[in-house]
């Protein structure tokens, strides 16, 4: 049995940015249908913990230009600068909305509290709850939504966009928690779906975090880029062997070094100042690969986290103090045993700051969209940021794009598509291209999918995101194998060097005639 209904604009995922787009729509006229696997609070913003970078004009030497100029040398030299720009300019605003939406921030009297993260040079973090800021917005959020009495498909996974002849978006297909199939005929479709963590066995993402919007956006005919640089948090709680491998892992926020907490090895050495200038708070991907390079130094499961000079941790930071507390680790006597994860995908859907992408009625904000304001790397705390800003600027986008074309009937996609079993995905993305990737690797990661994959129609949510799965893996991988050097997040141990010359570009990445995804040379984005 299948269902049909119509609407003005669909939005996949219920997360910051989808949620900030859906409201904005409604509130603007927009029939608004919001469609999102879990229940609606669910997604990855719930367990952001650091913050919300933004410039507020109330701390002395912070300044708007100096959090680009932070965000640009976050990016390796991949940052977009008038998208930098764009969006961190428009951060104070969006979070003067959020909070008459109902957020509630850490504050003394009427200023708010501010905290600094890795690679930012100012205090400029907005936090809520101590370490529990992305689940205060989701519940402010979610609130919202349920207040205005938004329409939420929750237990529902997007299939694909539905095209018509000329290409441009006029819906989207669903299955429900039962697998029937549905169809929403839309003029517009925002994905807010977050990004790709699940490709990695040990990650700090819920587990809907499984690239369905990418790889609807690559079978929609959009381009995607930067996806080879994931990033990993360098500090996510280790509990002893075996944890590495017991999907998501309790995150410990870059906040807790921003208040001086420091990283040591096994032998209780402060192994980071001299690594980078900033020590402990240099950027994700060179404390990452520092703990990485260390744990193999020293033959060592883990490094610690040394916070045990810090006054009121539990009330700072209770979410992490809960998870240490959980197996037995007092903080305030105890090192944290730490290691990176993975984490955040800094590419995606390639999108300009409205979330507009190359696919008329396709739209793109958060963590699924590549706007060019991560480049190599994310500069902490610049996720909820974007999802805020961008989620705004999209339905501006969408309410200035109707009428541009009227529906017609779509064509119907492929139901068939190539589907590797997820735990070999897993297992060979962990081994060959996680922090430290080389030719070797990478070719044995994509030939061990290769043979794990079928052809299969999805008839459930685990088959599309498996089949989302198996398409990332083989896009990452490809990319990874093109980019011959060490930059940003993406580190080559057969090219450890930085490229300026030749590679200084984005890989824009898309499917060929038969749905493989492959680099596109002559359409480079983001080129310097």
């Amino acid at each position: 049995m299948t269902w049909e209904a119509g609407a003005d604009l669909v939005v996949v995922g219920s997360g910051v940015a989808g949620l900030t787009a859906a409201l904005d729509a409604a509130a603007a006229g927009l029939r608004t249908v919001v469609v999102t696997k879990d229940g609606i609070g669910e997604g990855s913003t719930r367990w952001a913990q650091g913050g919300v970078a933004v410039v507020l004009g109330d701390i002395a030497g912070d300044s708007l230009e100096a959090h680009v100029a932070d965000t640009l040398a976050a990016g390796g030299g991949l940052c977009d600068p008038v998208a930098v720009d764009t969006i961190v300019r428009g951060g104070p605003a969006a979070v003067r909305r959020l909070r008459e939406r109902g957020a509630l921030f850490d504050a003394r009297g009427t200023r708010l509290e501010r905290t600094r993260e890795g690679g930012h040079s100012a205090l400029r973090v907005v936090h809520a709850g101590g370490d529990a800021t992305g689940a205060e917005i989701e519940r402010a959020l979610v609130e919202a939504a349920r207040s205005e009495g938004l329409t939420v498909l929750d237990g529902h996974v997007a299939v694909d966009a539905l095209r018509d002849a000329t290409g441009r978006v006029v819906g989207l297909s669903v299955l429900d928690g039962d697998g029937r199939a549905g169809t929403l005929r839309a003029p517009a479709v925002l994905l807010a779906s977050g990004g790709y963590g699940q490709l990695y066995a040990s990650t700090t993402n819920p587990a809907t975090a499984t690239g369905d919007g990418i790889a609807l956006a690559l079978r929609a005919g959009a381009t995607a880029s930067d996806l080879e640089f994931v990033q990993f948090h360098p500090t996510v709680l280790w509990s002893g062997p075996g944890s590495d491998t017991a999907g998501r892992r309790p995150l410990v926020t870059e906040a807790v070094r921003g208040e001086g907490a420091v990283l040591r090895d096994r032998t209780g050495h402060a192994f980071m100042a001299a690594v980078h200038e900033r020590a402990d708070l240099a950027p994700r991907d060179v404390v990452a690969a520092a703990i990485t390079r260390r744990m193999i130094e020293t033959g060592s499961d883990c490094v610690y986290l040394d916070a045990t000079g810090l006054d009121g941790f539990a009330r700072r930071f209770p979410t992490v103090h809960a998870s240490c507390a959980a197996v037995g680790i007092d903080p305030a006597t105890d090192p944290i045993p730490v290691t990176p994860a993975a984490h955040y995908a800094c590419g995606g859907v390639v999108a300009d700051t409205d979330g507009r992408t190359g696919v008329p009625g396709l739209y793109a904000a958060g963590e699924v969209a590549r706007t060019g304001l991560h480049g190599a790397n994310r500069l902490a705390s610049n996720s909820l940021l974007e999802g805020l800003v961008v989620g705004e600027r999209a339905v501006r986008a969408v309410l200035a794009d109707r009428g541009l074309a009227a529906l017609s009937a779509p064509v119907e996609p492929a139901p068939a598509l190539p589907v590797a079993d997820r735990a070999v995905v897993q297992r060979a993305m962990t081994t060959c291209a996680g922090i430290g990737r080389d030719a070797t690797g990478l070719a044995t990661a994509s030939d061990a999918i290769e043979a794990a994959t079928v052809t299969a129609v999805p008839v459930a949510r685990a088959g599309v995101e498996d089949a989302a799965l198996t398409l990332l893996a083989q896009a990452v991988l490809t990319a990874a194998g093109t980019r011959r050097e060490t930059r940003g997040c993406h580190v080559r141990t057969d090219f450890p060097d930085r490229d300026d010359v030749h590679q200084r570009a984005s890989l824009p990445v898309r499917l060929d005639g038969s749905g493989r995804p492959v680099v596109v040379a002559d359409a480079l984005v983001g080129a310097a």
